[in-house]
């Protein structure tokens, strides 16, 4: 939108969080994924309720081998974006199932909350656990698509809420 002798005004960036459990494997791509396919528009967090600590190493080695920095992701509890003076949630996506039925604080900003559960790729041990961590980052990808092909700006909240809802439901969710 341009206004005569005032420049281009600048869209609304809309923070984005991702909650899971542990905090160490699935939302941590899921922010990776939306901080890179948001353009901008979209700035993306994740933590866990349980945090544990420390980002899995498949998790860094997946992201790294598909181009990502890796640098400043850290394994945090959802309590600091809770905390005064963290920023105003737009969204809240749990892609856990332990996340989503655990009672979260109250955040700053009334956000829009969906589950998109994903099975975690951290519980699969040995052989098939690289595999299990590309699947995870396929159905985050295939999710995260759909939620930037929605007309965020200007579909109603109840409309909005449906469709983060199925978005949850698509190929590879956890739970109906």
């Amino acid at each position: 939108m341009t206004e005569k002798g005032r420049g281009t005004m600048p869209d609304k960036t809309y923070n984005v969080l991702f909650l899971c459990t542990g905090n160490s494997a699935r939302s941590i791509l899921a922010e990776a994924l939306l901080n890179r396919q948001g353009r901008g528009k979209f700035r993306a967090f994740s933590a866990g309720s349980q945090p544990k600590g420390e980002v899995h190493p498949a998790a860094l080695d997946l992201l790294a081998r598909n181009g990502f920095q890796t640098e400043g992701f850290r394994s945090k509890s959802w309590d600091e974006f809770a905390a005064p003076g963290a920023p105003e949630l737009d969204f809240v996506f749990t892609v856990c199932d332990n996340a989503a039925g655990e009672a979260c604080p109250v955040w700053p900003g009334q956000p829009m909350s969906a589950h998109w559960g994903i099975e975690d790729p951290a519980a699969v041990e040995g052989e098939g656990r690289r595999e299990a961590f590309e699947m995870a980052l396929r159905y985050l990808n295939n999710r995260i698509a759909l939620f930037l092909a929605l007309p965020i700006d200007s579909i109603d909240r109840m409309s909005l809420r449906h469709s983060l809802g199925e978005i949850g439901k698509s190929e590879g969710a956890s739970r109906s």
